[in-house]
């Protein structure tokens, strides 16, 4: 596109009319004049492609738009400037945006999974082709995460970021701390209030937030973190028991995305070389003290906080989904293109993300609650604090319930920090020793 010809509509190709396209379509309209006014010109749909074009949809297609089953149209049309990407999964994604950049289209997408699993070689076409790909919208959804980072934070130094990004497990552990339901019942209720899809795997599996994780680790640090090699534990089969006592010791128990900056180890290749980028990043279940801000976000919100250098600690909160709030930040993503804005789709000038040193996951340090369920017999107690002090592991609260007679006694910890290699030898040592009358559970601690 040239500056002198973009007083006429920006043309757009919309792949998928399901929950956020048709979002975009209700807003392009709705928001017509102030669209207008910051853009110096509108926004107009030309063709949308859906898999089914005789299907009846409850949302009126936009004016001056047609239905399309076959994506070469998107591509193709010399009056489609930018392809908007909301169909979701990988293999059709990549295809159709690969060709509309070939094809010296700008694309906008939401799409997580693609951009974190298969994402480096789209940017790297896009660089190629001098093209804008933009995504704001593919993690936190309303939350403006994607652009602050690689915008209004780019004179800084990212030291760390955590957060909530999935909503689904959000809600459902607000709702078992709140109401002290088991996670089958929350889930239950998730999946009637639409928060859940019928197969909540992504979501409960923690691997919704792994994606989002690995696109915000581009943005902070511009490397490489790829996602087969990212920690993942989700949020499956998680007890209201230990809810229950992750409170007694004033903690919420929340599903947190965590990245931060490590201390290099061993630099390879020629001496005096820079040392790589060093970073311990996983998802995981963790236990938050009730005062922090991410302990208090409740329901199928999103959160982030990061920490830079120059700036301090961040906080950014708000809805991660939904039709509205999600389409909203396609639309802004589209008035930039609208713009004529320069190509800035990683936020780093460098052709090729430096790929990042990991923290193996057994190195990672921190405080750990512990349960485990033992016979009420003399010594037990004596007995597993052995195993912890055997790993060089301190306790820092212990408190003992009483059990059902079946299952045995909980006997709950809090320790100190240290790493999890220690934490999982010290729990071997104890089911070795026949002290567990089932798998112990244990969770980190922020």
């Amino acid at each position: 596109m040239t500056r002198n010809s973009e007083t006429r509509p920006l043309g757009v190709g919309l792949a998928g009319f399901g929950t956020v396209g048709s979002g975009l379509a209700r807003l392009l309209t709705d928001n017509a004049d102030i669209i207008r006014r910051r853009t110096g010109r509108d926004i107009a749909i030309r063709a949308v492609l859906v898999r089914d074009a005789t299907k009846a949809r409850e949302v009126p297609l936009p004016a001056g738009a047609e239905l399309t089953t076959d994506p070469a149209r998107l591509v193709n049309d010399p009056d489609i400037d930018v392809l908007v990407e909301l169909m979701g999964g990988i293999d059709a994604a990549r295809g159709i945006i690969g060709e509309a950049l070939e094809h010296g289209k700008h694309v906008v997408t939401a799409n997580k999974a693609l951009l974190a699993e298969d994402g480096l070689a789209l940017f790297r076409l896009a660089r190629k082709k001098r093209r804008i790909l933009r995504y704001e919208a593919s993690v936190a959804g309303a939350i403006p995460v994607v652009e602050a980072l690689k915008e209004c934070l780019a004179g800084n130094r990212v030291e760390s970021l955590m957060g909530i990004l999935n909503g689904t497990s959000n809600y459902i552990l607000s709702e078992m701390t709140a109401s002290g339901i088991e996670f089958g019942e929350a889930l239950r209720q998730a999946q009637e209030l639409g928060f859940a899809e019928a197969d909540p795997t992504l979501d409960i599996d923690g691997h919704d937030a792994a994606h989002k994780l690995v696109l915000l680790i581009r943005l902070a640090w511009g490397a490489d973190y790829p996602y087969a090699a990212l920690s993942v534990r989700g949020i499956r089969g998680m007890a209201a028991l230990d809810i229950r006592f992750a409170r007694e010791f004033g903690y919420r128990i929340k599903l947190i995305g965590q990245a931060r900056m490590a201390p290099a180890g061993n630099t390879e290749g020629k001496p005096g070389a820079p040392a790589p980028l060093c970073l311990e990043a996983g998802v995981f279940p963790a236990l938050v003290h009730h005062t922090y801000l991410l302990a208090r976000v409740g329901g199928a919100y999103n959160a982030l906080r990061v920490d830079a250098n120059a700036a301090g600690p961040l906080f950014f909160h708000g809805r991660g989904a939904g039709s509205l709030p999600t389409a909203g930040a396609v639309l802004a993503d589209l008035m930039a293109v609208a713009r004529d804005e320069r190509p800035n789709n990683t936020g780093f000038a460098e052709p090729e993300l430096a790929r990042a040193a990991i923290v193996p996951p057994e190195d990672w340090r921190s405080p750990y609650y512990v349960r485990v369920m033992v016979d009420d017999t003399p010594g037990v107690l004596r007995d597993i604090s052995g195993c912890m002090a055997a790993e060089g592991i301190s306790v820092a609260q212990m408190i003992q319930k009483a059990g059902d007679g079946a299952s045995g006694v909980p006997l709950v910890f809090m320790t100190h920090e240290t790493t999890a290699r220690a934490m999982s030898g010290a729990l071997r040592r104890a089911a070795d020793g026949g002290l567990l009358r089932e798998p112990a559970v244990y969770y980190r601690v922020l």
